[in-house]
């Protein structure tokens, strides 16, 4: 099934970004992360974009040549707030480049990487993990729970309503929610228009309490439908904030290998699987691995977070500490490199935003400009 958060015959720019934060919403990203729309004009129309890692010269060159109206980013193009946009500072040039090329910049990084269809997912696909699950807990990604007081004879019309606007969702079951039946009481005042009793007077009336799980960042959406479809004319509602994060959503993956293999093997298999320049390994080079770990990127840092039973973590850019904490938490590292752990998610966002929006001239191009450092 497609999802089609724009709706216009013109893709614009907003159109993509609001399709990418459908999967990967702006609120999953850690508060030290910048994303979104970086660069460009939420308005202007886009008719091809590039996909790349990260926004260097060679790609701004490479999204000329592809006549790319808009870039789609992993990496921040700015991270820290500009003072100047002097064209002998390096961020500052390559803004000022995109706007004169007239190319805008939008930027998915940590909320692609804790999204369920994001870095981490294309990663296990491509080493062939089974069983695949999150990894670590997105305490961003937080769910609140919704209730309100609805009339038997418009429960049916109201769970529908919320439930086709993204509420709902537990694990991998859909539509779920609880209500009980109760009495509420109200009186409306002479310029009221009650859907139920009378004015000026106190009524009481049999109502289902409805309650379900909704994600924070669904909410508004919801709260419309919710509205929408609610015969009061003052519906009463409560918004209840949670601790328990998404489910869905986390920091890397977890999944089994189909057969079991030594260390050294599977440094190698990783190398060949994710096309990296080289791999290096810490650990037992005999020790037998099936039960793996990945984060994209950057993940050495959460060596020593690793929940029981994973035998390696397969990430990028692992430092000499994080090394000898994975030892000391009794985990094999695999280091396959920044670049490699990281440019299987591209074509995965192209062919989601290629399927997303509704014109065929929403043609999105993979960019070939990868540094393995």
């Amino acid at each position: 099934m497609k999802r089609n958060p724009a709706a216009r015959t013109v893709v614009r720019v907003q159109d993509v970004c609001a399709a990418i934060e459908y999967m990967a919403p702006a609120a999953w990203a850690y508060d030290w992360d910048n994303v979104g729309l970086q660069v460009g004009d939420p308005e202007a129309p886009v008719s091809r974009i590039l996909v790349a890692l990260t926004v260097t010269r060679d790609v701004i060159a490479a999204a000329q040549r592809a006549k790319a109206s808009m870039i789609v980013a992993h990496h921040p193009l700015i991270w820290r707030p500009l003072k100047t946009l002097r064209e002998d500072t390096p961020t500052a040039a390559l803004c000022v480049e995109l706007v004169r090329a007239n190319i805008a910049c939008f930027v998915a990084h940590t909320n692609l990487d804790v999204a369920p269809e994001g870095v981490n997912a294309a990663l296990a696909e491509q080493l062939g993990l089974k069983e695949v699950k999150p990894l670590l807990p997105a305490p961003q990604a937080r769910q609140v729970k919704l209730v309100t007081f609805v009339p038997e004879s418009h429960l049916a019309a109201v769970q529908d309503a919320v439930f086709k606007s993204g509420a709902g969702h537990i694990g991998d079951y859909a539509c779920c929610s609880f209500s009980a039946l109760g009495t509420g009481t109200f009186t409306p005042s002479a310029n009221a228009r009650p859907f139920l009793g009378e004015t000026e007077r106190l009524n009481e009336e049999p109502e289902r309490r409805f309650e379900v799980l909704v994600a924070k960042e669904r909410l508004p959406k919801v709260l419309e439908a919710l509205l929408a479809a609610h015969p009061y004319e003052e519906p009463a509602y409560d918004i209840i904030a949670l601790e328990n994060p998404n489910p869905r959503a986390g920091l890397g993956v977890r999944g089994v290998l189909g057969k079991p293999m030594p260390l050294d093997r599977f440094a190698k298999y990783v190398r060949d699987k994710l096309d990296a320049t080289a791999t290096r390994f810490v650990g037992d080079a005999e020790c037998q691995i099936q039960n793996v770990a990945v984060i994209g990127g950057s993940g050495g840092g959460e060596a020593s977070q690793m929940p029981p039973g994973i035998d390696v973590l397969v990430t990028g850019d692992l430092k000499y500490h994080d090394a000898l904490a994975a030892l000391d938490a009794g985990v094999a590292v695999v280091d396959a490199g920044h670049a490699a752990m990281e440019k299987w998610a591209l074509p995965r966002l192209a062919n989601y935003v290629r399927n997303t929006l509704p014109i065929e001239t929403a043609v999105c191009l993979e960019s070939e400009v990868f540094t393995n450092l």
